[in-house]
């Protein structure tokens, strides 16, 4: 940082030190006369903003009580004008000293911008056809001892915004209204599932093993118990648990933790969806996934066909299908069906640059790379990109035409993963198998691999049916219909590294 800067910084904490210590003598002056606005418990508010302005012909001459943080004023001597935001609009109020009296006038005058007030008066319009209220009465609820941030310039920086959101919810309305509007989307999720028979369940989020993702996890220790557990990367194994129990349809929406990286697509803790049917294949999943997504566009934003950061895309049913095997080949001409041997796959990765560890050096896992490296990003259109090498499925039933492959799919729009969806293993033997295989690589330095998870295992040999499942991150989700650039702009409070 320059000089220069150093000494715009230092002036602007002068600044704002010196209206944060007028501001405190303004509140040790009602104080001192007994005027303490946090003593304060409740406030009987009639009406909001936005309830007077959609029935203003209801309202209309009529005494109302709102309520709200003062985002305007305006002193013209002996009548002011102020403008207060509540839970869902703005509204114009109008002051003046013959309504209130010269000491209640005068206090109002004192009030900063981002106190909160409570206004008592009728309802009316003024010259400009703008719907007020002419103010009888007004009390002061709480007082702001800290400026919002300037009315012009406002609150930009997307690191502040994110360490302050409270105050990014204040001064950026837009923002407020993406978090209504996530609050929909995982309300009408709820109603669709629920109206599919589906229940919606509850399962642990401390583990004591993790598993049910590729993915690290994070470690915590018991106390009381003396064990360490780890916060779960994902509830499948749980859910499936239910499936063998006699439950039918079940459903978790809940927080997932991975210890991993973070970018505009990851923050370590999420939002998921977890769903499994039994008597179900991945093919139902593709059904019930598009269904479900289209549907939730239709409701919440009364179209299928959005635009994601300049993208046109068309959420209507049906969606494409391909393999990965097909996509690959389409974007880059290579066809893995005729690479035989893992020998063949890794001379190939070799001629493409590609980096690929010594522990993933298998047909499937490099065809999985290929996939990630050259197709997802070409992706734009929902497509489910199907039967994935059995190497990165290890929960998966295995395709009986060709068992190096499994049933399952991941969906992707605008060149991103959206959902991941199995027919799911029940064969209990295989999955220990596979179980094996995972702890091989773990203990070969893959921190992402699976755990063995014996009573999982029990848990098969008890029975599960045929069953697909469907996972979906529902930030990513809420990312594409509120047409978000970052997964923090759809998290009220995403994960900051501390100032300190």
């Amino acid at each position: 940082m320059s000089e220069n800067e150093n000494n715009q910084v230092e002036e602007q904490e002068l600044d704002m030190n010196h209206l944060m210590q007028i501001r405190r003598e303004k509140l040790e002056e009602l104080q001192a006369n007994g005027k303490n606005p946090y003593e304060i418990t409740k406030f009987n508010r009639t009406v909001t903003a936005g309830e007077v302005k959609s029935n203003f012909d209801k309202f209309n001459e009529k005494d109302v009580t709102v309520a709200g943080r003062i985002i305007a004023k305006r002193i013209m001597g002996k009548a002011s004008f102020c403008t207060i935001q509540d839970c869902d609009e703005k509204i114009q109020s109008y002051v003046s000293i013959n309504d209130l009296g010269e000491e209640s006038y005068k206090a109002f005058k004192a009030y900063d911008i981002g106190d909160i007030i409570g206004i008592t008066g009728f309802v009316f319009k003024t010259r400009t056809e703008e719907i007020s209220v002419h103010a009888k009465s007004v009390t002061l609820l709480s007082k702001s001892l800290r400026p919002l941030p300037e009315k012009f310039h406002g609150l930009k920086d997307p690191d502040l915004r994110y360490r302050q959101r409270y105050t990014d919810l204040i001064v950026n309305p837009e923002v407020k209204k993406t978090f209504e509007l996530r609050s929909r989307i995982i309300k009408e999720m709820r109603n669709f599932l629920d109206s599919k028979g589906y229940i919606e369940v509850e399962t642990p989020i401390l583990n004591t093993i993790a598993g049910g993702a590729t993915a690290k996890p994070f470690v915590t220790h018991h106390n009381a118990l003396d064990i360490d557990m780890y916060l779960r990367i994902a509830p499948e194994l749980y859910l499936k648990r239910l499936i063998v129990g006699g439950f039918d349809k079940v459903y978790e929406i809940g927080r997932l933790f991975r210890n991993e990286g973070m970018d505009l697509k990851h923050n370590p803790e999420f939002t998921s969806m977890e769903l499994y049917a039994a008597y179900e294949d991945y093919n139902d999943m593709m059904n019930i996934t598009e269904e479900m997504v289209s549907t939730i566009a239709k409701n919440i934003l009364g179209t299928t066909k959005i635009t994601y950061q300049g993208q046109e895309i068309d959420l209507t049913p049906t969606w494409k299908r391909m393999t990965m095997n097909d996509a690959i080949k389409e974007v880059t001409g290579i066809d893995f069906n005729e690479i035989k041997t893992d020998e063949e796959a890794i001379k190939l990765a070799e001629e493409k640059k590609l980096i690929v560890d010594d522990i993933k050096k298998t047909r499937g896992n490099i065809m999985n790379i290929f996939f990630e490296e050259f197709v997802e990003e070409t992706l734009i259109q929902p497509t489910f990109i199907c039967d994935y090498p059995v190497e990165v499925s290890p929960l998966t039933k295995r395709k009986v035409s060709d068992p190096r492959l499994t049933e399952r799919f991941e969906l992707f729009i605008g060149g991103r993963e959206y959902g991941n969806a199995y027919s799911e293993l029940n064969d209990p033997i295989d999955q220990y198998e596979r179980f094996k295989k995972q702890v091989e690589a773990r203990n070969a330095g893959d921190e992402e691999a699976n755990m063995m998870d014996e009573d999982f295992v029990q848990a098969l040999e008890i029975g599960l049916p045929p069953t697909g499942g469907l996972g979906m991150g529902i930030d990513r989700l809420i990312m594409l219909l509120t047409d978000s650039a970052s997964i923090r702009d759809v998290l009220l409070f995403p994960t900051m590294k501390p100032l300190n």
